[in-house]
């Protein structure tokens, strides 16, 4: 039969005597533990008293580490225990007397290293990326030398994979923000009677801005990470190494297709999103501002210059060959361990998302006069 953990304290000739029986073990010193330890110190109140442990029929290390805080992590005076328990409470004490080493003192400098760290990785990124993007260059001219040498079949993989299957979602989202930013624009131009100018506001924010941004942060999320993930997982487990080894182009197999096929996917994304996200916006304006269909559809092309539209499916060019070469370029990253890999497919996305945001603010700034409605 077991015991739980149990403390007495009596009054002997000689002094407080505190015996300590049951079993103090984790299991049985978890639900009173507080009590326990209340207990504890105030029996330890007394220097002079004595410590019984014979009763104790079991002790690990959650209670030998119980009864050692008690006892302000050093032995009793008096200390009768089964030589086994006390060589627990002996183990605590030497791992106590060891010194604790101090950490190091801080550098007035740190704050400078930190900086030129960060420095230094970039300049890494920067490098490895600019020979990336050469290397796709050289690609480019040898497949054009050799169309023989065309990965046919990868790009017809990536661009299934990458386009096709990513139409129902920037469908979904670019309905869901056309009906939005109508409903919202309508709630303001009903106060001014300008219902006409919802055109306008839906025509070039989402042609122009938000059709490409769009669809570029949803390929960046989903077709960016998937290529990052896939390139990974081959460094992983050493695929990348035995297409070397046999003597196969890892740059004209592995990335080059990735850039290829997002660069002719991404304009037709762009503009398969902008469809619907007009569809959406013009079906909140006719519940919204009761606008026509027809109305709506008729004063389009003079509210947008069909160069807007231009403007939107070169951004989506531009932005997928970005996000395709910054997925590549963190995925030929990862290092064999499966931490690098998921954080570098984290960094992918975010740094695909960063430079998209960044590209499109070149871009209005590069075409702020052009495609204005006269």
């Amino acid at each position: 039969m077991t015991h739980s953990a149990s403390l007495i304290v009596s009054e002997t000739p000689s002094g407080q005597t505190v015996s300590l029986s049951g079993r103090w073990t984790l299991a049985e010193t978890a639900g009173q533990a507080r009590q326990l330890a209340a207990r504890l110190v105030a029996a330890n109140a007394d220097p002079a008293a004595s410590w019984d442990c014979l009763g104790v029929e079991a002790l690990d290390s959650a209670g030998a580490i119980l009864i050692w805080q008690a006892w302000q992590r050093s032995l009793p005076n008096v200390l009768l225990a089964r030589p086994k328990h006390l060589a627990i409470f002996e183990r605590l004490q030497a791992a106590d007397a060891v010194p604790q080493t101090a950490p190091p003192p801080v550098s007035p400098l740190e704050s400078i290293i930190t900086i030129g760290t960060a420095v230094i990785g970039f300049k890494h990124h920067l490098v490895d990326f600019v020979a990336l993007l050469g290397q796709i260059l050289l690609d480019f001219m040898h497949v054009l030398r050799h169309p023989a040498d065309w990965p046919r079949r990868e790009i017809s993989a990536n661009l299934f994979k990458s386009g096709v299957i990513a139409m129902p979602v920037t469908a979904l989202v670019g309905f869901l923000i056309g009906v939005v930013l109508s409903y919202l624009s309508a709630l303001q131009l009903k106060q001014f009677g300008a219902d006409a100018f919802i055109v306008n506001i839906l025509g070039m924010g989402i042609v122009r801005e938000l059709g490409p941004v769009l669809v570029a942060v949803l390929v960046a999320g989903r077709s960016g990470s998937a290529m990052t993930a896939q390139l990974g997982v081959m460094r992983v487990t050493e695929e990348i190494d035995a297409l070397a080894t046999m003597g196969v182009s890892r740059s004209l197999r592995l990335v080059f297709p990735k850039v290829i096929a997002l660069a002719i996917a991404m304009p037709f994304l762009v503009l398969w999103t902008t469809v619907i996200a007009l569809i959406g916006g013009m079906v909140s304006a006719q519940i919204q501002l009761d606008l026509a269909y027809g109305f709506f559809i008729h004063s389009l092309p003079r509210a947008v210059p069909v160069a807007n539209l231009w403007i939107g499916l070169t951004k989506g060019l531009v932005f997928g060959i970005v996000i395709a070469l910054i997925a590549c370029h963190f995925g030929l990253r990862v290092r064999p361990n499966t931490e690098s890999l998921s954080s570098n497919t984290t960094t992918s996305v975010v740094a695909a998302i960063t430079l998209v945001i960044l590209v499109d603010a070149i871009f209005a700034i590069a075409t702020r006069s052009i495609g204005l409605p006269g």
